[in-house]
């Protein structure tokens, strides 16, 4: 345990990283603080403004508010929220090494911090090899806060580049209802019988809401 008069670059160079607590690893980044209070005071300012007071608080708020926090400008902001996004985008990565994608609850895991507060639809196309395993993803719409728009053509060239041999759709529903609409089950037996005419598969389609998800696959809606 450290001092706690130690400034948060002294913490790292003498104990490493990992002994920095929330506020003073936000430090590091915020660098400066104000006439009145030191970067760490800054820092527990902007943990104090997410409801559960803790670093899942960036990855939700707008850059925009985080500037009405005494002590937060736009570029300091925007890079705080660099930092959200280089945090999730390291957990993403870390998180699909040797990962199965074979049951739909695996995916909603995998994808459900990302879309679940998403106020459009958006449309993930999930490209895997002969073992199952994530050889990468690609969002294929970004749709209005009601509906969104897949392009066939569009997916199935992105599968043939990527050499997939299964595909998996995902979205999300911002009313937090993962239920499919007539429009969700029309493009997913569209775009089934695409892939087995074309030898790679669509697997399943799976939907994620506020807390939950829904499997068409696994609630019957895929025909023989």
């Amino acid at each position: 345990m450290h001092s706690y008069d130690m400034q948060p670059y002294e913490v790292v160079k003498e104990y490493g990283a990992e002994e920095l607590k929330d506020d003073e690893l936000l430090a590091v980044f915020i660098r400066t603080g104000t006439k009145e209070q030191n970067a760490v005071k800054v820092a527990n300012r902007v943990l104090d403004s997410f409801p559960e007071r803790n670093l899942l608080g960036l990855c939700h708020i707008p850059w925009k508010e985080l500037t009405k926090i005494h002590g937060i400008g736009e570029v300091k902001a925007i890079r705080l929220k660099c930092l959200a996004e280089l945090a999730r985008r390291i957990s993403r990565t870390e998180a699909k090494k040797g990962l199965k994608f074979d049951h739909p609850e695996t995916i909603w895991q995998y994808y459900r911090e990302s879309l679940r507060h998403e106020e459009r639809e958006k449309v993930i196309l999930i490209m895997l090899d002969q073992k199952l395993q994530l050889i990468c993803d690609a969002v294929l719409s970004i749709g209005t806060i009601r509906e969104s728009i897949v392009s066939p053509r569009e997916l199935f060239l992105m599968a043939l580049k990527e050499k997939a041999v299964q595909i998996i759709l995902v979205h999300n529903h911002p009313s937090g209802d993962p239920s499919p609409s007539k429009a969700d089950l029309e493009i997913t037996e569209r775009i089934r019988m695409l892939g087995a005419m074309m030898e790679i598969p669509l697997t399943d389609h799976i939907i994620i809401g506020d807390k939950t998800y829904c499997s068409l696959r696994e609630k019957g809606y895929f025909t023989k």
